[in-house]
């Protein structure tokens, strides 16, 4: 891949020349109209973070299930639940975050690249399996009785099937947050994406009991700040603002794919806070749109673009006219 992650907004200003104030940043996939955080009581910046001020209820109402552990973000969870089991075989379904991998190769695991499509034939030979649901960045997704299917086959011999629903928000009947509980089952989930608030670094493990109290002695206490804590709380308990972002997204969302159809590329994949789009001219079109102050997230294999929401309608027109420049220059080349 290109980069390890999208959003690497000054080190983009910095090689293109352009103040961070003037970019258009499509590179993250995350939510650009963001749960609007109130000021927050002096108390939680002051006093360390006490797990019985709500936001465990809060979540448990959110998700639908109270097998969860707050987290600093999922990547914290992803990165620590590999060294709770010992080395083994385990398949990272891809391409996707290339973060799993790397912290299951980190952990001493022997990891495997799966694709979608070779799962049952390889699941007998792996001690873990591990995916995003839906996919990041091809939008792949899992039905659950076929996500349970796998479970059963790894837990009947003490593995684990984890399945990363960083990107499910807009779409909750698709999660597996509520079969929880279950020995080998490890879900995660974010805030980051669908509430825009990636920066408040909170996510929640759901795993059965014994699962969840190993990953928190590991972690150690006060895990999540108190100020994340407090905004987390609020935004699970807006549920009007969620329903309003689960009618808006898929709305544009579908404006971005007619927008990319348009200039001939038309997505490969997508998901309520992104499209993707496979093309062989990616670093030719995400250098020229970045010449421009529009970042998109570059992916080398296979080569790829991922094009999170403008905000709005400027920015669509935005990136209308950078794509009709990138394409131009594509032609006379």
């Amino acid at each position: 891949m290109a980069s390890p992650h999208g959003g690497r907004l000054r080190e983009a200003s910095r090689r293109y020349g352009i103040a961070l104030d003037q970019w258009l940043d499509l590179s993250t996939g995350v939510n650009p109209v963001a749960w609007p955080v109130p000021p927050l009581p002096l108390s939680c910046w002051q006093r360390l973070p006490e797990e019985d001020d709500g936001l465990e209820i809060a979540a448990a109402q959110y998700y639908g299930s109270e097998m969860l552990l707050p987290v600093a973000g999922s990547q914290a969870a992803l990165q620590a639940l590999p060294w709770l089991r010992p080395h083994g075989a385990v398949g990272v379904v891809g391409p996707s975050y290339a973060e799993h991998a790397a912290a299951w190769l980190r952990a001493g695991h022997h990891v495997e690249d799966v694709e979608p499509g070779t799962i049952d034939s390889l699941l007998p030979a792996l001690d873990a399996l591990v995916l995003v649901n839906p996919n990041n960045p091809t939008g792949e997704r899992y039905p659950i009785g076929q996500l349970l299917a796998w479970h059963r086959q790894l837990a009947a011999r003490g593995g684990w099937l984890v399945v990363d629903e960083a990107f499910i928000d807009a779409t909750p009947a698709e999660s597996l947050v509520t079969h929880a509980g279950m020995r080998g089952l490890i879900v995660l989930r974010s805030l980051g994406k669908f509430f825009g608030l990636a920066g408040a670094r909170v996510g929640f493990v759901f795993a059965d009991a014994a699962l969840r109290g190993r990953l928190a002695h590991l972690l150690g206490p006060w895990a999540v700040s108190g100020p994340a804590r407090a905004v987390a709380m609020l935004a699970l308990g807006d549920h009007t603002w969620q329903a309003t972002q689960r009618q808006r997204l898929p709305q544009q969302a579908e404006a971005l794919r007619a927008l990319l159809a348009r200039h001939g590329l038309p997505p490969t994949g997508c998901n309520a806070l992104f499209q993707w789009v496979r093309t062989e001219h990616a670093a030719e079109i995400a250098h020229t749109l970045a010449h421009q102050g529009v970042l998109v997230r570059r992916f080398d294999y296979p080569e790829s673009l991922r094009f999170g929401l403008p905000p709005d309608a400027a920015g669509l027109a935005r990136l209308d006219l950078a794509l009709g420049r990138a394409v131009a220059v594509l032609s006379l080349a």
